[in-house]
């Protein structure tokens, strides 16, 4: 298993389309939407197709290889 990275939102909560993008996962919004329908990320360790997904402290995004935590 990778190490985890911790990505700092400047803040308390972020959607996860938008995380997906901030922690350098993916490179623009059309595709974080298009990874998240199809399936492709995980939130605490199961998939989540929301884009709207209100990510809070120390919830866990994994996609393709990495794992990011979130923190504020």
């Amino acid at each position: 298993m990778s190490a985890i990275d911790d990505v700092s939102i400047g803040g308390e909560v972020i959607r996860l389309g938008q995380f997906l993008k901030f922690a350098g996962l993916i490179d623009s919004g059309g595709d974080a939407k298009e990874a998240i329908i199809d399936g492709f990320v995980k939130v605490n360790g199961e998939v989540d197709r929301r884009r709207g997904r209100q990510l809070h402290d120390s919830d866990l995004v994994s996609f393709e290889a990495r794992t990011v935590r979130v923190r504020p």
